[in-house]
């Protein structure tokens, strides 16, 4: 899934991803986090305060596609007159979308008000959908879009940085509003998004990086060739206690193969230095094919 989630990125196939992804983001939102009061930052955390506060006038308060739409609508325009067109497109769509979303699912419950379910299965819904969406190059506007718009202005901060403000300034919003306990579980939920989100941006095919230092690298590089069947690059290095110039081994296994890597290693030399380290994705033969957009 990997292969073809991560690299098949022609325009139909973004557009689709962006289409799914809002639509389920608009799920999480509408049937998860609204029903039980989570506000979790950003224009639909707004979206989800506007609601309540306004349902002392207005029967069922403003409706969340609605005030989706209106709050973005205005940066919208401001980001178009800065940043051009072409910078806000697809953002565009997926706003659009995920109001169109927010419309047409209808109002259901389906956490009964068990926070921990609405946290936990809310923010992996929430966390998979931003992450199909941004990997399709395109957003939901909100304070995204905001903080991009005040770095041009605060070019010192971070786009991160000012997200983080203005999202805990939603996030407060909603402790005064909805109270404590509600607030609290908001903050899980964010945690779980962002964390499912970075694993879906950053590739979910883990593997394993081997740095060897044996004095018979040679025969180890070639045992790994054959028996692995897996590249080795020979890196130089020096010793800096004994000023010894060595030749390092480098090579990229999958998990499955990293004990048997170690045992190849040992068998020819007891006395190797190895270290292994995570790889988040591989590029290249024998991973993952790269194709480009």
């Amino acid at each position: 899934m990997n292969k073809f989630f991560t690299y098949r990125r022609e325009p139909a196939f973004l557009y689709l991803i962006i289409i799914v992804g809002t639509g389920i983001l608009a799920f999480a939102i509408k049937c998860i986090f609204d029903p039980i009061g989570l506000v979790t930052g950003g224009f639909t955390g707004l979206s989800i305060l506007l609601k309540r506060v306004t349902e002392i006038f207005i029967p069922g308060g403003v409706p969340l596609w609605f005030a989706n739409l209106a709050l973005n609508v205005p940066f919208f325009l401001l980001a178009l007159k800065i940043k051009g067109k072409r910078f806000i497109w697809r953002t565009g769509i997926a706003t659009v979308l995920l109001s169109g979303w927010l419309y047409v699912i209808p109002e259901l419950d389906f956490v009964s008000g068990d926070y921990i379910l609405a946290s936990m299965f809310g923010g992996v819904l929430a966390g998979v959908a931003m992450g199909m969406i941004l990997w399709a190059n395109a957003t939901t506007g909100g304070t995204e879009m905001v903080a991009m718009l005040i770095q041009c202005k605060l070019k010192h901060y971070s786009v991160a940085q000012i997200m983080q403000v203005l999202d805990g300034m939603v996030v407060l919003t909603g402790l005064y509003v909805f109270g404590l306990r509600p607030s609290m579980y908001s903050i899980i939920a964010i945690f779980i998004t962002s964390k499912v989100t970075d694993t879906i941006l950053e590739g979910m095919k883990f593997s394993k990086a081997a740095y060897i230092i044996t004095e018979k690298y040679e025969e180890a590089a070639a045992t790994i060739m054959k028996e692995l069947d897996r590249g080795v690059t020979g890196l130089e290095a020096r010793g800096m206690y004994s000023k010894e110039k060595k030749c390092m081994l480098y090579c990229v296994v999958s998990k499955k193969q990293i004990v048997l890597l170690k045992e190849l290693i040992y068998r020819i030399d007891q006395n190797a230095f190895v270290v292994v380290g995570d790889v988040r994705e591989v590029l290249g033969e024998g991973f993952i094919e790269y194709k480009g957009r």
